[in-house]
């Protein structure tokens, strides 16, 4: 049975720029953790290379409070190498990212695309998440400001 998806989060790995991970070896890391697969369902390398993580039919495990009608989406990298966030995209991973994006939205016309940062609480109440209120950076960059750049409806 298909689940209703009403957000599709990117998120990053939080890993130095230039340091190539795969599927598997994230999905190792979440295993260790006690997770029963990657956390997320999709997975884009540094070299553009798109890899299909957790089923799309089962929850994700990437964003607390969210995962039941979500999809998730990382890129590899995140950190610059004096080890603070940092947009780290290479070209193939903003290509891939944006194609993959395009369809995932196809699939799921109503949700919306946010960041992970995005879904931090409104701590102060005035309607929208502002950068001294995320409790993480992830993905270190603005989803609906590049998705509105790429053409793509964030909602």
């Amino acid at each position: 049975m298909k689940r209703a998806i009403t957000l599709i989060a990117v998120h990053c790995t939080a890993t130095v720029e230039g340091r190539p991970f795969t599927v598997e070896s994230i999905r190792s890391m979440h295993k260790a953790q006690g997770w029963s697969d990657i956390g997320y369902h999709w997975l884009i390398g540094i070299n553009g290379e798109v890899w299909a993580g957790r089923p799309e039919a089962v929850q994700g495990s990437h964003i607390k409070g969210h995962n039941r009608d979500s999809i998730g989406i990382c890129y590899v990298g995140g950190i610059g190498r004096d080890g603070k966030a940092k947009d780290t995209r290479t070209p193939a991973q903003l290509a891939a990212l944006k194609t993959l994006l395009e369809m995932k939205r196809a699939e799921n016309p109503a949700a919306k695309i946010r960041g992970h940062r995005d879904m931090s609480p409104d701590a102060d109440g005035d309607g929208k998440v502002e950068p001294h209120e995320w409790l993480k950076m992830c993905p270190c960059f603005d989803v609906v400001s590049w998705c509105k750049a790429q053409g793509i409806d964030p909602l």
